[in-house]
């Protein structure tokens, strides 16, 4: 697949309706990072699912973050026009009281997709050089739906790091510890937790030494330390014998749940490796966490965004796009202050420090009330769809023309966003002075066929090693 260095988006239109024409925005727009919001139906998802085929077609490596189950659809890239994919997926698209056939339904899917995309000039070619040029991932922390993630594997793995780059190393590992103090009601602020200091501690003294620092191992040396201090003081009066001991027995309990070895397996956690092509093709990492609960998915994005920003930091500096990060639904993730959920510090991080490494965020959600606008200020794309309550409304306009970087008079944008149709956007781009304007994104390559569950996603991706693998 040969690189394009514009992201084909779709159509654009003055903000008078006037001047129906291609859109085409340069990759490096995305280094300055972009938001997407719009309410159910808006087309928000679909947006978010072009940017991420337009960044694999430029050769642009993404990791993805998926809380709903909407973006492995990306798995259903398919590359003809034929009926015989949709196959599978028909009978469960059927609308109620539909006496038609599963394959006559197929045909019926496959003839809009046909319409849809030649309609923007998308070729069945564009899609066979789409699809041969991309290597779609899906990684199910605590699942084996998609590849399981051992979301401990920087403390229990280990790895050249501690010889090559200690630094980070020792992040990946105080990342890890946060995650296992919180699963057992413990303080897993690495400032102020003296639980953590001496978990990390523990921890360094066996991988430094190339020896395995699995949990079980480390109940060991919580109740028969091996080390006599932690900084200046004593290990018994840094935390007692009696406190030592209660953390070992909560460690266990949580070492005998049956739920807890699936978050012990399966891939490391290893974004570099993640995002570097191995088979000639474009990495598109897909993390889904749609099958945990809320607390869950909040402790497995703060372990996962803080290795992330561990990995941007060993980062030479770059000007050009060198990566994407996209998460998808970022409420409750990214909340005003006084809210601090684990995922919040990094990703606030990200968004101030990323640019500088050539590595761009995009965040989307459907519910803007609860984000940090202030985080998000320095974003140099905005697209928003259209949103039905006054409230969204006005947090949206606020936290836009807080992004506006000129003078010129704004727009009325509160009756703008209120009057748009589904699949338009208003779209601000600071790198574009003929902005704002109105975006109409194009067909998706992939098909969009809504949220996923488990077995769809295991069948998605068994299909897609069958036919591309």
């Amino acid at each position: 697949m040969a690189p394009h260095t514009e992201l084909y988006l779709g159509a654009r239109r003055a903000l008078n309706g006037t001047g129906l024409g291609k859109l085409e925005m340069p990759t490096h727009h995305l280094v300055t990072h972009g938001v997407v919001v719009g309410m159910t139906g808006s087309g928000k998802t679909g947006l978010l699912s072009v940017l991420l085929e337009e960044a694999a077609r430029a050769r642009i490596p993404s990791l993805v973050i998926d809380v709903k189950g909407d973006l492995p659809n990306l798995l259903l890239a398919f590359s003809n026009f034929e009926s015989a994919p949709f196959v599978p997926w028909a009978a469960s698209l059927a609308e109620p009281n539909d006496d038609r056939s599963v394959e006559a339904i197929a045909q019926a899917f496959a003839d809009e997709r046909k319409a849809s995309l030649c309609s923007w000039g998308i070729s069945e070619a564009m899609l066979k050089a789409y699809v041969s040029g991309v290597e779609p991932r899906v990684l199910t922390p605590g699942s084996s739906a998609g590849e399981p993630l051992h979301m401990l594997s920087g403390l229990e793995r280990g790895g050249p790091s501690w010889t090559q780059d200690p630094e980070a190393a020792r992040a990946s590992l105080s990342a890890a510890v946060s995650l296992l103090l919180r699963l057992v009601g413990r303080d897993a602020d690495p400032a102020r937790s003296k639980e953590h200091a001496l978990l990390c501690a523990l921890a360094e003294r066996r991988l430094r030494a190339a020896q395995s620092a699995e949990l079980s191992q480390l109940i060991g040396d919580l109740q028969a330390p091996p080390i006599e201090r932690i900084g200046a003081l004593d290990v018994d009066e840094f935390v007692p014998k009696r406190d030592r001991s209660a953390l070992a027995a909560s460690l266990n309990t949580l070492l005998a749940s049956s739920t807890f070895a699936s978050w012990r397996e399966g891939a490391s956690l290893d974004i570099a490796s993640w995002l570097t092509p191995t088979t000639g093709r474009t990495p598109l990492v897909i993390v889904s966490v749609a099958h945990l609960d809320d607390l869950e998915r909040a402790l497995v994005l703060g372990v996962l965004l803080e290795e992330v920003l561990t990995w941007m930091r060993s980062l030479s500096g770059s000007r050009r796009l060198r990566a994407l990060i996209a998460f998808d639904e970022v409420y409750g993730f990214l909340p005003p202050h006084p809210a601090n959920p684990p995922t919040k510090a990094p990703l606030v991080a990200l968004l101030k420090q990323a640019r500088a490494f050539g590595v761009g965020v995009l965040v989307a959600t459907q519910n803007p009330m609860d984000l940090d606008y202030r985080a998000l200020s320095n974003a140099g794309l905005w697209c928003i769809g259209r949103l039905q309550t006054d409230a969204d409304r006005a947090r949206v306009v606020d936290g836009l023309q807080h992004a506006w970087q000129d003078q010129r008079a704004t727009p009325d944008l509160d009756r703008l966003i209120q009057r748009l149709a589904p699949r338009w956007f208003l779209m601000r781009d600071a790198h574009d002075p003929s902005t704002p304007l109105l975006l109409q994104p194009r067909w998706a390559m992939s098909f969009l066929r809504g949220p996923m569950t488990r077995a769809e996603i295991q069948r998605a991706r068994a299909a897609w090693v069958d036919g591309h693998g």
